[in-house]
This record gives structure tokens, C-alpha cells and sequence, in this order.
């Protein structure tokens, strides 16, 4: 039997856009569609409080 657990970024400071299952974590917690979590690091960087700060969400 397979386990399961839910994957965390390793790096929790910064958005790995490269990363399928990383974007989708962020997605889910922010409950935001990739392509905003991808606009809003162009503009303010890959900093995880920079880009919760943008979207208006917790880090």
C-alpha cells in the first residue's frame, strides 16, 4: 500500500515555479489559479511573504 502525505516546498521561503507540485501546493493554499501565483512573482520577486503579501493571503 502506497503511502500518503502532502508535500511541502523545501525551500519554505521561496516559490519554485519549475516545480509542477509545488506550484499546485501553493495554488491550493492560497486558492488562486498558477498563471496569478505566476504574474505576481514576476512583479514582486520569489519571496513566499512577498508574493502572500501581493495576493493578499497569509504566508
Amino acid at each position: 500500500m502506497a503511502a500518503t502525505f502532502k508535500r511541502h516546498p523545501q525551500d519554505a521561503i521561496r516559490i519554485n515555479l519549475h516545480e509542477d507540485w509545488e506550484m499546485r501546493y501553493w495554488s491550493d493554499k492560497w486558492g488562486v489559479p498558477r498563471q496569478q501565483i505566476v504574474d505576481t512573482v514576476k512583479r514582486v520577486g520569489l519571496q513566499v511573504k512577498d508574493v502572500a503579501r501581493a495576493l493578499g493571503k497569509d504566508a
